[in-house]
């Protein structure tokens, strides 16, 4: 008997494959961060993930173009796997796992990493990765061992439905529109925040948010909701008065697009965020708790 992946609900992954693909990301991510060669991130990472880390270590490498000889690698132990079945590509999965890097009150910190691929032919790689308070991610509905992806389009039952998260988020950046997000640092102290900076003493920064097109990946919370994980884009645009320069960060020159000026009046710089939230069930009612959120500048171009 034929089954077919793209009708039948299947695991995504077997454990034994998600820890080759465990320890793949992880010989990757530490010769990176050894050699700071850019060219390394493809090979394990994909999506926001690849985009995020790739603008890392450029920045890096033009701070340290012969690499870091010196790094301490990270380590991996207490390695979980949170396997859905899932029909049809992109598939994916999620892996937690202790690291040897320390919080700031001397825990040890864990990585939650979401691998996926789009094909059988091709490879787990990481798309997002998020730290969680405490070490504690939200309960997710296990059945039968297996854990349940959320539909990213209609049909979720969340008060936002995933695939539409990334475009919610933007708007809401741009306009404060939307009451659908809880106050925190990611959503309304931010935006206060950008509006303070939006004026300064000769200077202006104007903001452009917009959605990335990077599918979103959801599983189901015991409570009904769905811990989700997707990524934005923003666009700054920073101008300042007259007889004002801008001096460009010595760990921004290796992303400069274009001539390098060291000194300029004008200076824009896009950016990937990328985010992990608790999406409450619709019937549940409730806003959208943001439990992490990373970013890094992808370019920068000084006129």
């Amino acid at each position: 008997m034929t089954v077919h992946g793209e009708r039948e609900k299947l695991p995504a992954v077997t454990k034994a494959d998600a820890g080759k693909a465990l320890q793949h990301f992880l010989g990757g991510f530490n010769e990176l961060r050894r050699t700071l060669d850019p060219k390394l991130n493809p090979s394990y990472e994909a999506g926001p993930m690849l985009v995020l880390d790739q603008a890392k270590v450029k920045a890096a490498h033009g701070e340290q173009p012969q690499g870091s000889p010196n790094y301490k690698p990270v380590t991996f132990k207490d390695a979980n796997f949170t396997i859905p079945k899932q029909t049809g590509w992109p598939r994916s999965f999620l892996a937690d796992v202790v690291t040897n890097i320390r919080s700031k009150n001397g825990d040890f910190i864990r990585w939650y990493l979401v691998f996926g691929r789009d094909g059988i032919d091709a490879p787990w790689r990481v798309t997002y990765q998020a730290t969680f308070a405490n070490n504690q991610a939200p309960e997710l509905e296990i059945k039968d061992g297996f854990a349940e992806s959320v539909p990213v389009g209609g049909g979720s039952g969340l008060t936002v439905d995933p695939g539409k998260l990334s475009k919610t988020y933007a708007d809401y950046l741009g306009s404060g529109k939307g009451d659908v997000f809880a106050p925190g640092p990611d959503t309304d102290r931010w935006r206060a925040q950008r509006l303070r900076d939006a004026n300064g003493a000769g200077t202006r920064i104007q903001y452009e948010d917009s959605a990335a097109a990077f599918p979103p990946v959801a599983l189901r919370t015991k409570d009904g909701g769905a811990l989700v994980f997707f990524a934005t884009y923003y666009h700054q645009q920073k101008t300042v008065a007259p007889g004002m320069i801008i001096t460009v960060p010595k760990e921004l020159r290796g992303i400069v697009q274009g001539p390098m000026k060291k000194q300029t009046t004008q200076m824009e710089i896009s950016n990937i965020s990328s985010q992990a939230v608790k999406v409450p069930a619709k019937s549940a009612g409730g806003k959208i708790d943001f439990l992490y959120r990373v970013f890094a500048q992808t370019s920068l171009r000084a006129k």
